[in-house]
């Protein structure tokens, strides 16, 4: 510790006291604090007004120690073991009491009970834990994860089986980049659920977890994503807003296409190829509600937000960062996995990589694009990401207030043409009107079907002189006939 370090004040990891507290409570809540969160350090001898060094008595240092000691093994449940030891900085001595993330958590106040007596450290304060966070801390301590936990009461239907199966598939095979590849991917099956610990048998029975309800239906009220589109840089006055519910993955295409809709984008023509540059690096979008989704809390009675301003695009996630990472680690590529059922399957997605490496591409993307660097930042219980947007004299288009994935009934007819015979051609019509163009990979995002699918609705609206062909095979795109 340095006379820098002190200068900086208290933080999320460190704590000032100018002498040691006569009534241990007093400081007790910071150590337990520390141990159920990512550590720190208690110093005694410094003023946390003034951040100047007071000292402690040098003949003391010794007995400080010892009271420290004591305390902790008296006050705390489970056993804490610190780390104490003295400094001396311009002549002064003070006592550091360091403290490391705890691995049999909850750690709570033995005189008032785990339900009152445990506490977090959000930003420079220590605060009681609600029951939820109280419940993951338990999980942490007994290595458990919440979505591998069976949902008692819930039904399992063979056809929800089948259609997670297929929509993992359907995600392998568009993620691989040939043919080959993607005539290489095999099927995913209920036995490969049970070994990811999407599914659990007991007794014969094949039983749901969390995570099997999480990625098949919209049974947590809390599961969700929230999107906004506000005026200005705060949130005063919504312009648009809607909510996304259902399978998680079904959930991040719908967030990603909220945002799409709503930022500006430029096109250069490269001979018959239109190619598209959005305002913001699309990869940075999707990876930061990708991973907002996937690392969130889902004890947490609150939802992922996704809210763009003027000057930023906004994604929050319920919960700290967990299992004792901190910021500096997160921001170093390290990860700790909070939803590791979820995470297996969005790793076979390759919706994400288990490599820690989400961080790291959103600020090399946000680089490239030329936008000021990108803040990450836990508010007190959630975890905040922020991409800035440049200054642009483009008003801001307000997104279709239909629903992706749903279309009112009814047909619509071009004059000219043949008329749109499905809700799904509706959709893509939709999207070319409003954006002059649609790739297939939009159209899959949009309609949710394969890619063979895909391609066949948009060649048959071809045929039908809805839509003209340009571009050859993967840089293929439809425009308006």
């Amino acid at each position: 510790m340095t006379l820098e370090d002190i200068l900086k004040g208290e933080s999320k990891n460190v704590e000032f006291k100018s002498e040691l507290p006569k009534r241990s409570d007093k400081y007790m809540k910071s150590i337990i604090a520390f141990s159920n969160t990512s550590g720190g350090k208690l110093m005694i001898g410094i003023d946390d007004k003034t951040r100047t060094i007071i000292g402690v008595d040098k003949e003391a240092v010794f007995y400080i120690m010892d009271s420290i000691a004591n305390g902790i093994s008296d006050c705390c449940e489970p056993q804490i073991i610190p780390d104490i030891t003295f400094q001396t900085i311009d002549g002064k001595c003070i006592v550091i009491v360091e403290i490391y993330p705890g691995a049999n958590r909850p750690y709570y106040l033995k005189h008032i009970g785990k339900e009152k007596g445990t506490y977090l450290r959000v930003a420079g304060t220590s605060r009681p834990a609600d029951q939820y966070k109280i419940k993951e801390l338990e999980l942490e301590g007994l290595n458990l994860s919440w979505d591998e936990l069976t949902c008692v009461g819930y039904h399992v239907s063979d056809e929800a089986i089948e259609k997670l199966c297929q929509d993992i598939h359907n995600y392998m095979v568009n993620a691989a980049d040939t043919e080959e590849e993607k005539n290489a991917v095999s099927r995913v099956t209920k036995e490969q659920l049970l070994n990811w610990k999407i599914l659990k048998k007991a007794e014969g029975e094949i039983l749901p977890t969390n995570a099997f309800v999480l990625l098949t239906s919209d049974y947590f009220p809390f599961a969700k994503i929230q999107c906004a589109l506000f005026k200005g840089m705060d949130r005063d006055e919504f312009i648009d807003k809607k909510e996304f519910c259902g399978p998680l993955y079904e959930q991040i295409e719908g967030a990603y296409q909220f945002v799409l809709r709503h930022i500006s984008r430029s096109a250069e023509i490269d001979g018959l190829v239109r190619k598209e540059r959005y305002e913001l690096p699309i990869g940075s979008i999707r990876e930061m509600i990708i991973n907002a989704q996937c690392h969130r809390n889902f004890m947490d009675n609150s939802c992922v937000q996704v809210a763009l301003y003027d000057d930023r695009l906004e994604v929050t996630s319920p919960g700290m960062l967990y299992g004792g990472l901190t910021l500096e680690e997160a921001m170093s590529g390290r990860s700790k996995i909070r939803n590791r059922a979820v995470a297996e399957v969005f790793s076979r997605m390759e919706l994400i990589e288990e490599w820690g490496t989400g961080i790291r591409r959103i600020l090399k993307r946000s680089n490239e694009y030329g936008l000021p660097k990108p803040d990450f930042f836990e508010i007190g219980d959630t975890f905040r990401v922020n991409l800035y947007r440049l200054k642009s004299k483009k008003p801001i288009k307000k997104a279709d207030k239909k629903p992706i994935k749903k279309a009112d009934k009814g047909s619509i007819k071009k004059t000219g043409k043949k008329p749109i015979k499905t809700e799904r051609q509706k959709l893509i019509l939709n999207h070319v009107k409003e954006y002059g163009m649609i790739s297939n990979k939009e159209a899959r995002a949009i309609l949710g079907l394969a890619e063979s699918t895909t391609k066949r609705i948009l060649k048959q609206m071809s045929e039908d002189g809805i839509l003209q062909e340009q571009g050859e095979r993967r840089a293929r795109i439809y425009i308006l006939k």
